[in-house]
């Protein structure tokens, strides 16, 4: 049971609303997470830099190994939420997050994150040799920030307990589509 309510949009005042309408339009629905964020728009606009670094990101990374680093960061921070968020678009390629194989770079990537949750003063050198031999210093430092903003939007969802959405309970792994 969710620790904090939803915001309602009938009841939000009006800058409430502007960020409601701008979700909807942009996503035709708001999350649960961004519900309960709209408590308090300073703490909304931090967590929505999420997407000015996804932003960054995709360019060099891709998409694909974007998801799989963001979910890598999920799941081991055991984020319900957002490790659904992320199974279901990789259901959506047509594979199966429980078997999909990596290439070099998402095993990479992955490493990077399971080392990062783990314990973030332990990252190994070979770890971080890999990722010097990938990227350059700002796309090492876009990875590492974007790590850190995942890991606060997974911990901001298991504090909270924020109700996972509706439309991710298919794609849990004890959902319709775990072994589809």
């Amino acid at each position: 049971m969710t620790r904090v309510s939803l915001t309602e949009y009938e009841s939000s005042p009006e800058e409430i609303k502007k960020e409601y309408d701008y979700q909807i339009k942009k996503n035709g629905r708001i999350t649960n997470m961004k519900r309960t964020l709209l408590h308090s728009l300073p703490s909304y606009k931090a967590y929505m830099e999420w997407y000015v670094l996804k932003e960054e990101l995709v360019p060099f990374l891709e998409e694909r190994p974007f998801t799989i680093f963001a979910h890598a960061l999920s799941a081991e921070t055991d984020c319900l939420i957002c490790s659904t968020f992320f199974r279901k678009i990789i259901f959506d390629w047509g594979e199966n997050p429980d078997t999909i194989e990596f290439n070099e770079l998402e095993n990479l990537l992955v490493d990077f994150a399971r080392e990062i949750v783990k314990n973030s003063n332990q990252v190994s050198d070979s770890v971080f040799n890999r990722l010097k031999l990938k990227f350059d210093e700002k796309q090492i430092v876009l990875l590492t920030a974007f790590a850190g903003i995942m890991i606060a939007t997974n911990i901001f969802n298991n504090v909270l307990k924020i109700p996972l959405d509706e439309i991710l309970k298919p794609f849990t792994k004890k959902g319709v589509h775990h072994h589809g």
